[in-house]
């Protein structure tokens, strides 16, 4: 009996020592009269266009973040002059919250979202954010919208963390004020085939001393042009190559990228500019799990053709927020196409694992799920 009250005890400490945290950051919440969500169509759910009915906000100024709060979604008022529009200082996060067997919405790593963010933020010459202050304010807005979660396999709400630079000011330098706000989306599954990519050999996405590990808009602003070209072409995304060979894989459009070649599996390795992917760094760790050997080491285009033709090349796929996994059939590059494979059983696997611990219908071994049980204040 005495175990049993000091178990209650420590239960009891750890939970009001998380309400005092959050209550430290004083989150303030405003809720909209009428909820949307009644109208949308949880099976038509049309990509990256709905949004729920609050967000989150933080404001930026004399050093210091303040005001954290969750309100209604509504229009920002921006200054033309704002420094964002002008000199790009805007980075951003992408997460999902899903629900678990029991109707419990979870948060995938949300840590590591913080800690990637002010990475963008230290290389954007932006402050950084608190993360405990980041992942709370992404609970409370998961259990505000808690009804906007679909409940169908491969959906989720989409969340979208973000910063930018609102001083109004003409001038090069970093802005000395911000906001840091956190949007939702539900959102199906981003790719419901097998996809092509087009290797790039005339634009580049990033180099080495550039922002190609930080999450900012302008590296993406850079690659819409050449996406769209590869659209045209018949392919689905652009597989990047290094800037000063065009032979290096860096990563695709919006993945990192795995290739199985002898029963390896082999991702490009971080040097600067490929993104550090959380869904890449989770599958790393799920295919070690499974017994695969997993090589982070720098792979050409050539290489990927010679497995290709000498029937080595097993699988190759895409990971990342949006898209999950991404089985990739082909790659095309100037005139020729490289086959992939038709099927992608370690994929497969994979995608089931990630999703299974996901949704709590496989057991979390990593300790990678957070939930978000009832809003704390």
């Amino acid at each position: 009996m005495r175990e049993s009250h000091k178990k209650i005890a420590t239960l009891f400490r750890a939970s009001q020592w998380q309400i005092n945290k959050i209550m430290k950051h004083n989150i303030s919440i405003k809720r909209v009269a009428k909820s949307k969500v009644e109208s949308l169509d949880f099976n038509n759910i049309p990509l990256g266009r709905t949004f729920t009915d609050h967000m989150f906000i933080c404001d930026y100024e004399n050093g210091q973040w303040n005001n954290p709060r969750v309100e209604p979604l509504a229009l920002i008022p921006t200054h033309p002059a704002a420094m964002a529009l002008h000199y790009g200082q805007a980075i951003f996060e992408g997460m999902k919250s899903t629900l678990d067997t029991e109707g419990i919405p979870m948060l995938f790593r949300p840590e590591k979202n913080a800690a990637r963010l002010n990475s963008s933020a230290d290389r954007m010459g932006m402050p950084n954010f608190p993360e405990d202050l980041f992942v709370e304010g992404l609970k409370q807005l998961v259990a505000v919208e808690r009804a906007w979660i679909p409940p169908q396999d491969g959906c989720a709400l989409y969340l979208r963390p973000f910063m930018y630079a609102d001083e109004p000011f003409i001038g090069m330098r970093a802005a000395t004020s911000f906001k840091f706000i956190i949007i939702a989306s539900p959102s199906g599954p981003f790719f419901n085939k097998r996809i092509k990519l087009f290797a790039e050999t005339k634009y580049i996405r990033a180099a080495e001393g550039g922002t190609g590990e930080a999450k900012a808009a302008g590296n993406y602003a850079a690659a819409i042009r050449p996406t769209e070209l590869a659209k045209a072409k018949g392919y689905d995304q652009v597989l990047w190559l290094d800037a000063v060979e065009h032979k290096y894989i860096q990563e695709v459009g919006t993945m990192n990228i795995f290739f199985k070649i002898e029963g390896k599996f082999i991702t490009p390795k971080r040097d600067g500019s490929i993104l550090n992917g959380i869904t890449r760094m989770s599958v790393i760790d799920i295919l070690k799990h499974k017994g695969f050997e997993v090589m982070e080491r720098p792979i050409t285009i050539d290489e990927i053709k010679e497995a290709s033709s000498n029937g080595t090349l097993e699988e190759a796929f895409g990971t990342g927020t949006a898209v999950g996994i991404a089985y990739i059939q082909e790659i095309g590059i100037d005139d020729e196409t490289i086959h992939v494979s038709n099927e992608s059983p370690v994929g497969l696997d994979v995608n089931e694992t990630l999703n299974g611990i996901k949704t709590g219908k496989i057991k979390d071994s990593f300790n990678w799920m957070v939930k978000v049980e009832k809003e704390l204040v």
